[in-house]
């Protein structure tokens, strides 16, 4: 995976809250500190995100992305 983000954190999915259109993915990052995104549904669907699986924040100016391999 290449991308222009510069800081990209590796953690595990640990909680996936669903809404309406969007969902609040909850990312623990090693050593136990936690990061929030708010991503769609259908995002967190063709992801594959799910509790347990490895996933990366990756955030650009003001902006947490998600993403996997």
């Amino acid at each position: 995976m290449k991308i222009s983000a510069r800081n990209i954190l590796k953690g595990k999915v640990k909680k996936i809250t669903p809404g309406s259109v969007n969902s609040e993915v909850l990312i623990e990052l090693p050593g136990g500190l936690e990061i929030t995104s708010i991503i769609t549904k259908k995002s967190v669907e063709s992801l594959g995100l799910a509790v347990g699986k490895p996933a990366y924040a990756v955030i650009k100016s003001s902006e947490v992305m998600i993403a996997v391999d």
